[in-house]
């Protein structure tokens, strides 16, 4: 019996690799490299489930292959690694596919057809590509167990969920909480993130943005800020999302982001204000060459609008001032209607203040 190796004159990748597959099936090594192991100790391996009601792609290849490493790894180190492959098939994308085939709604469960033919469609539907996925394993070399998967619509699996659950909740590691969630009103349920990215979730669509001023509470603003200013005093702040205001608690400024405080107009009402923005977004909301117009001469309409830069501070002297609630209508628990610092902050857009709306998540 020879000892070398086989030799290659050329190189054929695909042929390399169907010869290392049909050498593998023939003598079995998958099974072989568990038998020899039984009995050692053990390298616990369920496979994290793929969806089945889908095409699989060549990131599916990245991630079973870096999976094999482990197990092949642990395999080699004289582990027994007995490898559950499994099958995810919950979730709303196969309801909706099994819907549009069958030209239904979720209304029409169980009018024109019953929860239980529903629930087999779906069943059906979910391992729709199984075929597809097995043949892409085997070609890839991933050692799994295919014949013995767990599979997350079988009763046992979802009773083993609910029996952790319990023991989770025996040994009080269970909590109420609250989260902000997208939720779906046509499906009645909550959607994760990858139901978030099928296609159709998202379109682009044009926003109307606005700049809110916000108006600070004078005795709380630093005498080097209030220096050279006559009247009242407001920060501004440009958001893309102007429904998140009425939940406004915060601003945010950037600590080494330099503002400054300007004396101007209101382009509205024509009251005489003073603002702070960024230095670097100046030149967004003013015209360098209305800084030359006379105050007196301005009258309300007017398109070019006189300004003055009467104060310049670093972000860090404006944290912990206050300011008047935007919108009046309900008074937060805690501390809130304060300048605080972020680094998050830029000045590549907007004023270089940022509107904080926890109740929106942002």
């Amino acid at each position: 019996m020879s000892t070398g190796y086989q030799e290659y004159k050329h190189l054929n990748l695909t042929g390399i690799a169907d010869g290392v597959l049909k050498f593998w099936e023939e003598n079995g090594v998958f099974n072989k490299s568990m038998e020899l192991r039984k009995g050692n100790d053990n390298f616990v391996f369920y496979e994290g489930p793929p969806s089945a009601n889908g095409v699989p792609g060549i990131h599916h290849v990245m991630a079973r292959t870096i999976k094999d490493l482990f197990c092949r790894y642990q395999t080699q180190k004289g582990k027994f690694v007995e490898r559950k492959a499994g099958w995810d098939t919950h979730g709303l994308p196969v309801e909706i596919s099994v819907e549009k085939t069958l030209g239904i709604t979720k209304e029409d469960i169980g009018k024109k057809i019953t929860v239980e033919d529903y629930n087999k469609a779906c069943r059906k539907e979910v391992l729709k590509y199984k075929d597809l996925w097995d043949d892409l394993t085997k070609k890839v070399g991933y050692w799994v167990d295919l014949d013995n998967p767990y599979i997350t619509f079988d009763n046992k699996y979802i009773e083993s969920v609910w029996n952790l659950l319990k023991k989770l909740f025996d040994n009080d590691l269970l909590y109420k909480g609250y989260t902000i969630q997208p939720y779906s009103p046509a499906a009645g349920t909550g959607l994760s993130t990858h139901e978030l990215n099928q296609p159709g979730c998202y379109k682009d669509v044009t926003d109307t943005t606005a700049v809110a001023q916000f108006k600070l509470k004078k005795e709380t603003v630093p005498a080097s800020v209030l220096e050279n200013v006559e009247g009242d005093i407001y920060m501004i702040a440009w958001t893309t999302t102007p429904w998140t205001l009425p939940s406004n608690t915060a601003l945010a400024v950037g600590d080494k982001i330099e503002y400054l405080t300007v004396k101007t107009f209101n382009t509205y009402t024509g009251d005489p204000i003073n603002i702070i923005l960024a230095k670097e977004r100046l030149s967004a909301y003013f015209k360098a060459e209305n800084e030359n117009l006379s105050f007196e001469d301005y009258n309300l309409g007017d398109k070019n609008i006189p300004y003055k830069i009467i104060g310049s501070h670093p972000g860090y002297e404006l944290t912990g001032m206050s300011y008047e609630q935007l919108f009046p209508w309900v008074k937060p628990m805690g501390k809130a209607f304060e300048v605080i610092p972020g680094d998050f902050v830029t000045t590549e857009d907007g004023t270089g203040v940022v509107h904080i709306a926890p109740t929106f998540g942002a």
